[in-house]
């Protein structure tokens, strides 16, 4: 099974320990170098078809290949890319007008067209290339739901290039966060011509793909490979704004193995978790990034046709102020992480007339508490006359979840007496799948946004999304949420409130998960490298600003 960035991140937790860090766009022409700059990854390049199945690497990768409509600035601001201007949009807010550059190129030199983006979002929703991310069309484009499911051809999706450089696309329907989109990868441009003549093996390696952002691919062979190279894209439009020559990357899965690589020069960071956080947090070279990623655990109401104990909702309230956070992110984590007391991340998504984060205007929720834990669980055992519940706990394989799931097994069985935690880890990929299936009782999950707007992380629980794999069903969350949706789409500040309050329902009512932590990643960087991108959503990291002091 090949897994997407979302199914991957809701098992994998250590292959999101990407290496990057913040920097300046500045002018610091002086700062011009050939040398070259290393890097590291956690895993291997799979793909660098932007509508084929895609995981956190292969985001990153073509997030420096490749550039869409619109592109993200230092401060995760949506500013034109292969887009001349900002879109026109219609008073209904379901029609949009792009007008693109005239200078943008592909690596052969050929032109970006509006041609270009048709034939890459018709690939998107086409139901024999269409990648797991045909939901973002489904959601948003006209005819993309009917197109997927095989009742429409691709020629009626909504979407068409009246010229080289105009795109005109409609919408099914107001989507508020829709420019967001146009800067995500699945809705980048390929070149029909080329991809076509490729055919099964375009994007599988550097010589059979077509590049239009600021690097082109080099030395990389396959989604085997251990070694890449982004290299300076001499035909790119804003290439004066590129200051290296080439980023080499090499895979370092061990978290040992890329301290190792750091310390001998090999690369010019390293990322760092648990232990290694602690040991090296004091030094001038430890950095500590913002994330949005959200860990948290699913609580599976029903497994193989019957109900879970965890149906029952005061035993979802007992484990979620049983877990004493600040232990986990301080003592166990040591990586900046912090407590997450709610499903949407702090310094996320802001309110649309006063500007205060989301997390300030839905305040904490199910923070740790012993006591009130003790008073739910004692509830609990009588709704479910028995004073021994066991619950299994699901993860992948990896060292990171392990020590993760033995502070959570402690914490859970000493905090809750008469309940048992039998942990139960194997290969991602298999616990992915007993995931999909609802055949668990509790499993990790983490997520980070695709696009910037709540419902990416609000959708994830409504009765009826593909991703919600833990029975949890509530009438009153799927109004508010799908309200958000439709009747209140064009409505910011009554959209905004329903999402306040759909959290609050999640949360405070229902318990129907237990968040964890908010992910930061800690690195050693180089001190002379600056101006890497890191971002909120999307992908995670853009490297077209990065600069190499020479002394």
């Amino acid at each position: 099974m090949h897994f997407t960035k979302k199914a991957f991140a809701a098992i994998s937790l250590v292959s999101v320990l990407i290496l990057g860090a913040c920097g300046d766009n500045i002018d610091t022409s002086d700062q011009k170098t050939s040398e070259q700059i290393k890097f590291l990854e956690t895993s291997e390049l799979l793909t660098l078809n932007t509508t084929s199945e895609e995981d956190f690497v292969s985001f990153t990768a073509q997030n420096q290949v490749f550039e869409g409509l619109y592109t993200l600035d230092k401060k995760d601001n949506f500013v034109p890319g292969v887009a001349a201007s900002m879109p026109i949009i219609s008073k209904n807010q379901t029609e949009y007008t792009v007008k693109l550059r005239d200078n943008a190129k592909w690596s052969d030199g050929s032109r970006v067209t509006a041609d270009d983006f048709v034939y890459a979002w018709r690939r998107a929703v086409d139901p024999k290339t269409a990648p797991s991310y045909a939901a973002l069309f489904k959601d948003s484009i006209k005819n993309a739901t009917e197109i997927h499911e095989g009742k429409l051809p691709v020629s009626e999706l909504g979407v068409s290039a009246p010229d080289k450089e105009t795109l005109k696309i409609t919408l099914k329907k107001p989507v508020p966060y829709f420019i967001s989109l146009l800067s995500f990868e699945t809705f980048f441009p390929q070149k029909q011509a080329f991809v076509e003549k490729q055919g099964d093996k375009y994007g599988t390696d550097a010589a059979h793909t077509l590049y239009n952002g600021p690097f082109v691919m080099k030395d990389w062979d396959g989604n085997t490979a251990k070694k890449w190279t982004y290299a300076k894209n001499d035909k790119y439009w804003d290439k004066k704004q590129v200051n290296v020559d080439k980023i080499s990357v090499q895979v370092a899965k061990d978290i040992n193995a890329g301290v190792n690589l750091y310390t001998t020069k090999e690369a010019d960071r390293a990322p760092l978790s648990g232990e290694y956080a602690k040991q090296y947090k004091n030094r001038s070279d430890f950095l500590t990034e913002k994330d949005a990623l959200i860990s948290y655990l699913r609580l599976n109401q029903k497994r193989n046709g019957k109900a879970t104990p965890l149906a029952n909702n005061a035993l979802r309230h007992a484990l979620n102020l049983a877990v004493d956070k600040t232990a986990l992110t301080t003592e166990i984590l040591g990586d900046g992480s912090f407590p997450a007391n709610g499903l949407l991340p702090k310094d996320f998504v802001q309110n649309p007339e006063t500007g205060a984060d989301f997390r300030a205007d839905s305040g904490d929720h199910l923070t740790f508490d012993k006591a009130k834990a003790s008073t739910y669980l004692a509830q609990a055992k009588r709704e479910l006359g028995t004073d021994k519940i066991t619950l299994e706990l699901l993860g992948d394989d990896q060292d990171t979840t392990k020590t993760i799931f033995a502070f959570l097994k402690n914490q859970l069985e000493t905090n809750l007496p008469g309940v048992t935690i039998n942990i139960k880890t194997m290969p991602a990929k298999s616990a992915t799948e007993l995931t999909r299936i609802s055949n668990y009782d509790i499993s990790l999950a983490a997520w980070m946004p695709d696009f910037k707007d709540p419902w990416t992380y609000s959708s994830l629980f409504l009765s009826d999304y593909y991703n919600n794999s833990m029975n949890y069903n509530s009438p009153t969350y799927d109004k508010l949420v799908k309200s958000t949706d439709t009747t209140l789409a064009t409505n910011s500040i009554a959209r905004w409130n329903a999402f306040v309050s759909s959290e609050k329902v999640l949360l405070d009512d229902d318990a129907a998960i237990l968040p964890l932590y908010q992910h930061q990643t800690a690195v050693l960087q180089n001190p002379k490298i600056t101006g890497v991108q890191k971002h909120a959503f999307g992908s995670p990291y853009s490297y077209k600003f990065i600069k190499m002091a020479k002394n």
